[in-house]
């Protein structure tokens, strides 16, 4: 009965579906693009966020403009035993021990390296004071750093921060070979988006360069320099962008020099670097890549240039002020290979 009424029935008439004019771009694509979001205007621009261009950021000092690829390009390689020791006596003055065995390379005029055996035993002394008061003159920070070795080098480094701004440091390196020593002061100026040095220097050298935040991420500067004894003088510039994930530098100096860098911040923990100098005097091109890996417990360094040197660095931290390092340079073309291991006790 069911099924004979079923078929009986005539089937109910289909509802209408109101009217609905083709869109201008066809029937077709009507179930294909998805439809506009409610309250959506045509050819509406994106907000540009707006630049306070009187409240920069300071831009880093000329001198460090490379320093993110430098830790991943110019490790510090060494090559045999290198042992370092800091003890703190209080908090503001601590003693520092280095012995270093390995071998020093001679210059010559053959293509092979020359390696000569050689070792030395460095003493250090560190004495940082965060406020210092010197006859009623306040030192906001005062920091001496000095390292005597048994060849007879002296090495000596002076900061004392004048002024919230204005900081000073000195820079001396004696030893008892003529014309071999060397010392230099330097003033260094913080302005809220610029930074300024003046640089004074046995052998009549004078020195100046110049740093501006042009927007948030670039900053640009130049910087000049006379040497009297030589009757030489240069003038450089440079420009460096940055951002959360990447920096670029750009280099021109009056000597011939041309350099390039750039470092691509991959994650918290890794970081990618490659640079680039051309050398128009000598017609010299070089050019290098290299990786910053930072794992829980170690630091892992290492490059490869254009000239086939391949170089690793790895510190690796043992325990609480105790890091072991290791070192390797090999230059297949030169037959030159390095390498080294070492440790370092105390912070």
């Amino acid at each position: 009965m069911g099924s004979a009424a079923s078929a009986a029935a005539p089937p109910p008439p289909p509802t209408a579906q109101p009217h609905m004019a083709a869109p201008p771009y066809g029937a077709g694509l009507a179930g294909i693009l998805p439809p506009k979001p409610d309250g959506e205007e045509e050819g509406k621009k994106k907000e540009v966020e707006k630049v306070d261009y009187l409240n920069l950021p300071c831009p880093v000092p000329f001198e460090e403009i490379q320093r993110e690829a430098l830790m991943s390009l110019k490790p510090e390689l060494f090559e045999g035993l290198r042992f370092d020791f800091t003890k703190g006596l209080n908090q503001k003055f601590s003693l520092s021990h280095s012995v270093f065995m390995g071998s020093l390379e001679v210059p010559s005029q053959s293509t092979e390296t020359i390696k000569v055996p050689t070792s030395h035993y460095e003493f250090g002394a560190n004495f940082i004071d965060p406020k210092l008061v010197i006859l009623k003159w306040n030192c906001l920070q005062l920091i001496l750093v000095g390292r005597v070795m048994t060849d007879g080098r002296l090495n000596a480094r002076v900061k004392c921060d004048l002024t919230d701004d204005l900081t000073l440091k000195i820079n001396a390196q004696l030893t008892h070979e003529p014309h071999y020593s060397q010392g230099m002061f330097n003033f260094d100026y913080k302005g809220t988006d610029y930074r300024a040095q003046f640089q004074i220097g046995n052998n009549a050298f004078y020195g100046a360069n110049y740093i501006q935040s042009v927007t948030p991420n670039l900053s640009m500067g130049t910087e000049i320099f006379w040497l009297g004894h030589q009757r030489k003088s240069g003038i450089g510039f440079a420009s460096r962008y940055n951002s959360d994930k990447m920096v670029g530098t750009l280099q021109v100096a009056s000597t011939g020099i041309v350099a390039l860098s750039y470092v691509q911040k991959v994650s918290e923990k890794v970081s990618l670097a490659s640079d680039f100098m051309y050398n128009h005097m000598s017609r010299d091109v070089t050019s290098s890549f290299g990786y910053d890996y930072m794992l829980r417990q170690c630091r892992l360094r290492g490059k490869i240039d254009s000239n086939g040197v391949v170089a690793a660095y790895l510190e690796e931290r043992l325990n609480m002020g105790v890091n072991f390092l290791l070192s390797a340079e090999i230059d297949h073309s030169k037959k030159n290979y390095k390498f080294g291991f070492g440790m370092t006790v105390g912070e």
